[in-house]
């Protein structure tokens, strides 16, 4: 039995379809991401997920329980960790941890042992007696986590957990994470990082409220024929802005201070830079590059907005 299955899950506000059409399945032990832009469906599809909200029409299943018919039991058996995690300022640390051991009905005689282990796994230990309004945003969100996982969950639901997290609380966020796969957790999770997901097992791409690719990292950059190219010159703006105008470019994007070149075929770069010399008297460093994570995202979006019913 998978972890999580979802069949033809929808759901719309209004005229506004969030999420449209939605399957895939999670297998248990499996760390699957979520990725997408703002307003792609993604923290709709973990609430969906979590029984916080019912679909407008489509299945779905999280530890074998149905999200609409058996909610409840779902939430015995999650931890849910939501962009801005209700943490309470004016408690400590260890308050914090009781608090939600209360929410889950944790029984008394279990808490002081799972309570030194989340202390210590988080390294949150020296600070137990400190108020969370003054934490730092990175021991905020394992402190959140924390609280997620105080009652033992299968699964583990985290959306954008390291949002606006400095790199160094980044990577020990994901330490904690490391170490729950290998007791067995499920962790499914969104991110706007694309370095986070190529960690994952595996990563499904939201676009529009569609699910667009899903797949392992490595797989997915091997679906493309498009030829992926890095330019650098001194006028990134104006080179840029030339590029988009020739015919046979399919996207350019900007990364850090060179740009990707995204082409339908490599035997057309050398267009490209005669038409940069021509153009704008424009001479540039270039190499041929593997896609990333992000180039493929980029373009199967493009791709795909021809798609969408106006």
């Amino acid at each position: 039995m998978n972890a999580i299955e979802v069949q033809a899950l929808t759901k719309r506000f209004g005229a506004l379809t969030a999420l449209d059409q939605l399957s895939l399945s999670v297998v248990k032990g499996e760390l699957f991401a979520l990725v997408g832009p703002d307003g792609a469906g993604k923290t709709t599809t973990m609430r969906l997920l979590c029984g916080i909200m019912d679909p407008t029409s489509g299945e779905a299943w999280v530890a074998g329980h149905d999200i609409v018919k058996e909610a409840e039991r779902i939430k015995e058996k999650i931890g849910y960790m939501s962009q801005r995690f209700g943490l309470y300022g004016d408690l400590t640390v260890l308050e914090n941890i009781l608090f939600y051991a209360d929410l889950f009905d944790v029984p008394h005689k279990e808490l002081p042992k799972r309570i030194e282990r989340l202390l210590g796994f988080s390294n949150l230990t020296p600070f137990k007696d400190r108020l969370a309004q003054n934490l730092s945003g990175g021991m905020k969100q394992k402190l959140g986590l924390s609280c997620a996982l105080i009652h033992t969950p299968e699964i583990l639901f985290l959306d954008e957990p390291t949002f606006g997290v400095d790199p160094i609380s980044r990577g020990e966020f994901w330490q904690i994470l490391y170490e729950l796969l290998k007791e067995g957790v499920t962790i499914f999770i969104s991110t706007a990082y694309m370095d986070e997901a190529e960690r994952c097992h595996r990563v499904a791409f939201l676009h529009r409220g569609r699910l667009i690719a899903c797949d392992e990292p490595d797989r997915l950059k091997l679906t493309t024929k498009e030829a992926f190219f890095e330019i650098k010159s001194r006028d990134r703006k104006r080179t840029k802005q030339i590029l988009d105008t020739m015919p046979f470019v399919k996207g350019t994007s900007l990364f850090g201070d060179s740009i990707h070149l995204r082409l339908e075929t490599r035997d057309k770069f050398e267009e490209v830079l005669q038409g940069l010399r021509e153009t704008g008297n424009i001479e540039v460093e270039s190499r041929e590059i593997p896609p990333s994570l992000e180039d493929m995202f980029i373009s199967l979006a493009q791709s795909h907005e021809g798609t969408y019913d106006s």
